[in-house]
């Protein structure tokens, strides 16, 4: 089961930084093993901002990028993550096909 959930949470990273060319090396690997060294504490510190951040606008960005990037990590928040990238390219996508009408 957790190979299936970091399968999932893998796609959907790849689907995030496809209309970003340049974010795909770096996100490749940041995935890697030997970067959970790099990951964890960077999770933490956006996790913090986004938490701690005085104008929303300004760490609003930053929670959700934490919970990925520590998602990669922890086996526990693969399947919330992974829901909810889905949820939001959805309403995304949503949101744009109304807005070009």
């Amino acid at each position: 089961m957790r190979d299936k959930d970091d399968r999932r949470l893998q796609r959907q990273i790849d689907m995030l930084a496809r209309p970003f060319p340049a974010l795909r090396g770096p996100a490749r690997a940041l995935r890697g093993r030997g970067w959970a060294i790099v990951r964890v504490p960077t999770a933490i510190v956006l996790i913090l901002g986004g938490i701690l951040s005085i104008l929303p606008f300004l760490g609003a960005w930053m929670l959700p990028l934490g919970v990925l990037l520590l998602a990669v990590d922890v086996p526990m928040l693969r399947r919330p993550a992974s829901a909810a990238v889905i949820h939001v390219r959805r309403w995304l996508s949503l949101r744009l096909r109304r807005f070009k009408k």
